[in-house]
């Protein structure tokens, strides 16, 4: 049996193959579950490093770019992250200095060892609900976060501007889910965070809602997406090419239509006909007439592209299932190029 570590940030024991993930609880294990018992099949063993303590380890796996231990000499990298949130990722030096790295990033697609994968979602597939049944407008569901740097590229901004945008002007079609919007939204710099404490201050004294449209964090986003019509699907920068994450996919999963914006060429991975493209519109109020403008049929038609692209082999490229095949195969194939 080969044997090897894996490194994820935060995890011992195992943990990250656990069932249920006590760290990170909105991080599904299944993924790297699925990963773990792929390799075992082809002969190959990967733990956390404190349970491989005092063995021969033939390999490292990283996930996600982190400062690297000295040894094992042989190095894998799975870099999913975005490469504003984790620059390691955007580094060519750094990457240059694994055996294979399985990255979305076309950036170093010219570099031999590095193989092309997309994020994985666990692509559970729900009945989907039509229009007539849809009890609610649009929502969005995020976390409460922002770039501690100004970017040109930020979305998250953008996202704040839908939520306000809303609660201005159609409070009745919008509702906001995640973690940390009972508190003020982040910014940057000194002045927005004295604003962001005082605003704090008068949650807790009086009962300030920073986000009236608010209602809560989420244990199921396939029951909540499954009660909308439309969710808005920003991804945390703009023109990051191939980047498309669960944001989309959770929406897909139940027939709910997104709005997405992100990704420069996600019409060359998800039909363009499955979503509406934010880029086509001027500002939140001209996509927001759009919206209303929906009816019953044209509804139905964009959850019949939905229903198409999800038999579809390019729904497959998304899977964990398709995820895990490439990695499994592309480890088991490196290690045994350097065995007798």
């Amino acid at each position: 049996m080969i044997l090897g570590d894996f490194y994820q940030d935060g995890h011992h024991q195992n943990s990250v193959f656990a069932e249920e993930d006590a760290v990170h609880r909105y991080n599904p294990t299944s993924m790297q579950r699925a990963l773990r018992n792929a390799l075992l099949d082809r002969g190959i063993e990967v733990n956390t490093p404190d349970v491989n303590q005092a063995k021969a380890v033939d390999f490292a796996l990283h996930v996600e770019g982190r400062p690297l231990p000295a040894a094992p000499a042989r190095r894998f990298l799975l870099a999913l992250e975005n490469p504003h949130i984790n620059t390691l990722n955007d580094s060519r030096d750094y990457i240059q200095q694994f055996d294979r790295v399985f990255t979305w990033n076309p950036k170093f697609y010219d570099l031999p060892h590095v193989t092309p994968v997309l994020i994985p979602n666990g692509l559970e597939w729900k009945p989907f609900a039509p229009f007539s049944e849809r009890d609610a407008f649009s929502c969005l569901i995020n976390a409460n976060k922002h770039f501690p740097v100004k970017l040109e590229t930020d979305l998250y901004q953008e996202r704040l501007n839908v939520i306000r945008w809303y609660q201005r002007n159609a409070p009745d079609h919008f509702d906001l889910y995640g973690i940390g919007w009972n508190k003020p939204a982040r910014g940057i710099g000194w002045q927005s965070s004295v604003k962001r404490r005082a605003q704090r201050l008068g949650s807790q004294l009086f009962g300030y809602r920073p986000f009236p449209s608010y209602r809560g964090e989420v244990k199921d986003k396939a029951d909540v997406y499954a009660r909308y019509r439309f969710a808005f699907c920003y991804e945390n920068v703009v023109d990051l090419s191939n980047y498309v994450t669960e944001k989309m996919i959770d929406c897909l999963l139940v027939g709910c239509v997104p709005i997405y914006w992100g990704a420069d060429n996600v019409t060359d991975l998800v039909p363009a006909d499955c979503f509406i493209d934010r880029r086509q519109f001027r500002d939140t109020a001209d996509l927001h007439r759009f919206l209303l403008s929906i009816d019953e049929a044209r509804y139905a038609r964009y959850q019949e592209a939905i229903a198409a692209f999800r038999d579809s082999e390019a729904a497959h490229q998304f899977s964990n299932a398709h995820y895990v095949t490439v990695v499994a195969n592309g480890i088991a194939e490196s290690l045994s190029e350097s065995r007798p």
